[in-house]
């Protein structure tokens, strides 16, 4: 017989280990919703106005999207996927400082390095980072000692109701190729992404973003390898969402005319130790058309424009002949504002040629007949502050050169060369690095021995858009002490007084 107070005891044990024992298919179960907004290359403080009469983008615009994000009270993450310091007009004279301060104002939580922020070198890129109030991240970027850059991180682990977000960085790897950023180190973007992705992951992530500036096959090959969850890339200036219903992939156009908004519902069931992640995005488009631009920002906008306007509307001459700067114009073939300017570094710098890529013509805009060109006109068309290096090389060469700048024709291509003291003929039916069929320098045939002095714009003289014949050859000026693009077209063009430069056959496709 078993007593009553004994029963009672077991029966109080039995029911206490009832109660600290769970099934094995006990689960505990987190949820939330994030909001991740993505901005890219945002270049204009400004709005642009529109063919539908509406206009877009801008600080002011882009603080009331985010402002009102931020307001409805969850979770929101905001990403800025890099190129900003330039070009603008504006930048051309502060470097990208006005950028800066409008970008402390929107405060994103993430901000990654695009090409365009190594525009003016090294030492104004760590200034302008110095001044951010932001989190800058970029995992594949190092100094020239291999140690990371000051106030940068590889990645971080957010905590968003129990559920772990892994976040990394990654700036644009070619950087060293189509900007200049002197001795700084880029390593592989998709390599470095996989291993930060594996990392977060290691570390406990639940679900992985990674914020890139990186060219569209690089991102698409990242989906398709199903390293972060969720990519927010930048560069190619497109409105693109992919979402294969594994992964997903954003990119937000530009200047901030829409505003991609991915809602993402994350569930993470944990049991036995193990968590397994599930999660589904909505995509909102947010067309900055339909918000009103932010009173304090606009204030800010509006201030530095009025600085600025001071100093830019002055006249420097006029046009007699239509300017083209459109991007199908001076990436594809001869341009009368490419021979413009082209002619404007052989004359000022008393050389036998001059060779600037149309990617350096930036505004895109038709200056008419009869305008009148300001040092606003001037400045937009050439934003990036390139100085005029003078080289010495032989005709074998500049032939080359002449060749790399034709290669990706019938694509638009920002290498392609806009000359001066310089008449060539290709074909392209022949193959890339043999369509050149006559080059004349100085309206004789090129000699392949013969030593040419070649004005050449700082960034093609080292090695940038692949003209790699330029970056070695032999320097009659120094790269940081030769003249300012900029400057020598508006003293040429005062000099003249009416520009009457126009397309005369310098290049011609037979």
């Amino acid at each position: 017989m078993i007593s009553r107070r004994s029963f009672l005891a077991a029966l109080t044990a039995a029911l206490a280990t009832l109660r600290a024992w769970r099934p094995a298919w006990a689960q505990t179960v987190r949820t939330t919703r994030i909001t991740f907004l993505l901005v890219n290359d945002i270049y204009l403080m400004h709005e642009t106005a529109f063919p539908d009469g509406k206009a877009r983008g801008g600080f002011a615009r882009l603080a009331s999207v985010v402002k009102a994000e931020r307001a409805k009270g969850g979770h929101v993450l905001f990403a800025h996927g890099g190129d900003t310091l330039s070009p603008s007009l504006m930048s051309g004279f502060d470097h990208g400082a006005h950028i800066v301060a409008l970008t402390n104002m929107v405060r994103p939580d993430i901000f990654v390095p695009g090409n365009h922020e190594f525009d003016f070198g090294k030492g104004v890129f760590f200034q302008r980072m110095a001044e951010a109030r932001f989190p800058l991240y970029a995992a594949n970027l190092r100094n020239a000692d291999g140690r990371p850059l000051p106030g940068f991180k590889d990645r971080a682990i957010l905590d968003y109701d129990g559920i772990r977000i892994g976040l990394t960085g990654l700036a644009y790897e070619r950087s060293p190729r189509v900007s200049s950023p002197e001795d700084l180190r880029f390593a592989s973007l998709i390599d470095t992404t996989k291993a930060q992705a594996a990392t977060l992951r290691d570390e406990g992530a639940d679900f992985v973003v990674a914020v890139l500036h990186a060219d569209r096959g690089d991102s698409l090959a990242l989906q398709f390898a199903r390293t972060a969850d969720l990519l927010l890339t930048g560069h190619t200036h497109d409105l693109f969402i992919s979402y294969d219903g594994q992964n997903g992939l954003v990119e937000s156009s530009f200047d901030a005319h829409f505003v991609t908004a991915i809602d993402v519902d994350i569930t993470v069931r944990e049991s036995g130790g193990r968590r397994e992640t599930t999660w589904f995005p909505q995509f909102r488009v947010i067309d900055t058309a339909t918000v009103e631009p932010d009173p304090e920002v606009a204030a800010a906008v509006a201030n530095l424009e009025s600085e600025f306007s001071r100093e830019m509307d002055v006249p420097i001459g006029t046009t007699a002949v239509e300017l083209d700067s459109r991007n199908a114009t001076v990436r594809t073939r001869e341009a009368a504002i490419g021979d413009l300017f082209a002619d404007a570094m052989r004359i000022a710098t008393k050389s036998d040629a001059a060779i600037l890529n149309g990617g350096s013509i930036r505004a895109g805009v038709i200056h008419a007949p009869g305008s009148t060109l300001t040092r606003r006109d001037i400045l937009a068309e050439l934003p990036f502050s390139n100085r005029v290096v003078v080289l010495e090389l032989p005709g074998r060469d500049l032939k080359r050169a002449i060749e790399n700048g034709i290669k990706q024709l019938p694509e638009s291509s920002g290498r392609f060369p806009q000359v001066s003291g310089l008449r060539f003929e290709y074909m392209l039916s022949r193959p890339p690095g043999d369509r050149v069929t006559a080059l004349d320098v100085a309206g004789a045939p090129l000699d392949p021995d013969r030593l040419y002095r070649v004005a050449v714009l700082d960034f093609l003289a080292r090695g940038g858009d692949d003209y790699t014949m330029f970056r070695d050859a032999a320097r009659i000026t120094p790269d940081k002490d030769a003249p300012l693009l900029a400057n020598e077209v508006m003293a040429y063009i005062r000099q003249v007084g009416t520009v009457r430069t126009a397309v005369d056959g310098r290049i011609i496709q037979r």
